[in-house]
């Protein structure tokens, strides 16, 4: 990313923000950068993605096979409204560095820098039919290009039970898919951690983008001889976030991105409240001045709820954060694996082998260790169980958004 920090907010950063209801500086400082960053770097891989050769003696010849990595044609992309421009460029550029034509459709609730992009797309001289933009709803748009007879391969980032769906669809006409979809990412935090750094990142995970990021934790493991002194410090740096207007600097959270979604997110703090659980801080809806009419949500944290309530299992996707004890790193692991997701984990402790052993054991596509959201861009991004299949990234992608071709001849 280095080198790429804007210095000034440009006409897409305000429109990503305004749009999605972000923090103009999420905005500006990390998502507008990493769509310039998705498309260097797909174009720079595809130049080194070789075709593989080989030889094999055979009584009498020798066969020389080569194979090769071919467009499929026209793909289908369906992209979320959570990172809209971030996450359109991380499939269109893989899709486009391997030939493909592309049929897009945005989110209908932030579509507006999708539609920058293709006038950009435009202006650059990019052949009518190449890059193509639908806007519409996900029941009718959406369920157009899964179905197409035309299309050959679907990449959706999304909910799961959408992904569902999709996958449905598209194995009954023999689509390829690659599906990201849902996560209830946790952190386990060992006594031996880098304490200031599992609680400054802690907070980092549970509330950027309000949360409404996949990646996100939302469930927060601390160890017993801990978990006090943890809950004290991280309470205290959650309840200084600013909630905000997106395009005021100093604003540390911005609006969920619409009123059902911001119900959707209260609906489970009061379900918490049911269960006799403790609202440590937050809790509520926000009215912002100058704002009115947004959808703002107080940064959240919950203990004292068990590990089977819906708090728990299900996807949220705001900014609450459910933060437990435990005692042993068995325990620690059993805990972690028993939603029915499996996006990404966070793993702190000085002790490298632990951290290793912890993170083999977490049934998850991504574990970081005394870190998050550190993302190389080549190795693989998804999940495993119900948070998708098929991986991002890297070659990973390339492969996904072309046919492989196995050609043998005997000289």
């Amino acid at each position: 990313m280095a080198g790429l920090k804007l210095r000034a907010p440009t006409v897409q950063t305000k429109a990503e923000s305004q749009d999605q209801g972000k923090t103009l500086k999420q905005a500006q400082e990390l998502e507008i950068p990493r769509c310039v960053t998705n498309l260097r770097y797909y174009a720079g891989l595809v130049v080194n993605f070789h075709e593989i050769s080989t030889e094999m003696e055979i009584p009498g010849a020798i066969s020389h096979s080569n194979v090769r990595h071919e467009p499929i044609g026209v793909v289908g992309i369906i992209s979320p409204w959570n990172l809209p421009l971030y996450l359109l460029t991380w499939k269109i550029a893989p899709a486009l560095a391997m030939g493909n034509c592309i049929v897009a459709k945005p989110s209908e609730l932030t579509s507006l820098t999708a539609y920058m992009l293709l006038e950009l797309f435009s202006a650059a001289g990019f052949p009518p039919g190449v890059m193509n933009v639908v806007f519409g709803y996900g029941n009718t748009v959406g369920q157009a290009i899964v179905g197409h007879s035309g299309i050959s391969a679907i990449s959706f980032t999304g909910g799961t039970a959408t992904g569902r769906t999709i996958a449905a669809t598209a194995a009954s006409r023999g689509k390829k898919v690659s599906l990201e979809l849902g996560g209830k990412n946790p952190a386990i935090i060992f006594e031996d951690c880098d304490f200031e750094a599992a609680v400054n990142t802690s907070v980092r995970a549970g509330f950027s983008n309000q949360g409404e990021i996949c990646l996100c934790c939302s469930r927060i493991y601390v160890q017993r001889s801990i978990y006090e002194k943890f809950l004290d410090a991280f309470a205290a740096r959650v309840s200084a976030l600013k909630v905000g207007d997106p395009l005021d600097s100093s604003s540390d959270m911005g609006a969920l991105v619409s009123k059902a979604h911001q119900e959707k997110v209260l609906s489970y703090i009061d379900l918490a409240r049911g269960e006799k659980a403790q609202i440590l801080c937050g809790g509520s809806a926000v009215s912002v001045s100058g704002c009115e009419g947004g959808f703002f949500v107080s940064p959240t944290i919950i203990t004292g709820v068990s590990q089977k309530s819906r708090v728990i299992q299900e996807e949220i996707f705001g900014p609450v954060v459910c933060v437990m004890p435990f005692d042993t790193e068995e325990e620690a692991v059993m805990l972690a694996n028993d939603v029915e997701y499996g996006l990404a984990a966070s793993v702190w402790t000085s002790d490298g082998k632990r951290g290793q052993r912890v993170a083999r054991g977490i049934k998850s596509g991504v574990v970081w260790i005394n870190c998050w959201m550190v993302r190389d861009l080549a190795t693989p991004f998804g999940g495993v169980k119900s948070s998708g299949y098929g991986r991002e990234g890297g070659t990973y992608a390339l492969e996904f958004f072309s046919d492989t071709k196995s050609i043998t001849a005997i000289c």
